[in-house]
């Protein structure tokens, strides 16, 4: 991988990168500081784990979360490609819950749950379900854009990144409960 310090991409980016090779070194850094934001602004937002979105880890909880999360980082390192996708999204991820962790922090986490769930009970469904959807669109079109507008990889897989980031904010909202009955929100 040779750095263009004009343009500040790398060019011929490896397919595979050894473990122990300058690019894997890169890669690992890069994504042990974007997981470790993700890891960093979910316990300043909940630290029981108690609104944690992704099922997964909130089953595996904080040790086994912890150790997955480490041995993903340096499998994943030995890809450039996929570790550009996992850090841009993990990056982003961790961007949007340090926006509201310290509302949850403040608030405790079951207060936090109470006051999102009475909001969305006060809105129309439909308005929600706009505001997501327009939302998540905005930002996967951003991805979207850097997909069809590049022949490079890198800012390819940075898009992939950002679409994935918007895919997984979509999928863990509440919005296919809205329908329910009002306890099952809770």
């Amino acid at each position: 991988m040779t750095p263009n310090f004009a343009m500040g991409l790398y060019h011929n980016v490896p397919d595979f990168a050894p473990i122990g090779s300058e690019t894997y070194l890169l890669l690992l850094g890069i994504l042990l500081a974007a997981r470790g934001a993700d890891f960093l602004s979910t316990w300043i937002a909940t630290p029981q784990l108690m609104l944690e979105g992704n099922p997964i880890a909130k089953a595996l909880g904080w040790r086994w979360g912890l150790i997955l999360n480490l041995l993903v980082c340096v499998l994943i390192a030995m890809w450039p490609l996929a570790a550009i996708v996992v850090s841009t999204t993990s990056a982003l991820v961790a961007a949007r819950n340090f926006q509201v962790a310290w509302l949850m922090r403040s608030l405790g986490e079951d207060n936090y749950r109470e006051w999102h769930v009475d909001r969305l009970l006060e809105v129309h469904p439909v308005l929600y379900l706009f505001c997501l959807i327009a939302q998540t669109g905005l930002v996967a079109a951003v991805g979207f854009a850097l997909i069809v507008t590049t022949n490079e990889l890198v800012p390819q897989a940075i898009g992939i990144g950002i679409i994935a980031y918007a895919i997984a904010v979509l999928s863990i909202h509440p919005y296919g409960r809205l329908a329910s009955p009002p306890d099952a929100l809770r």
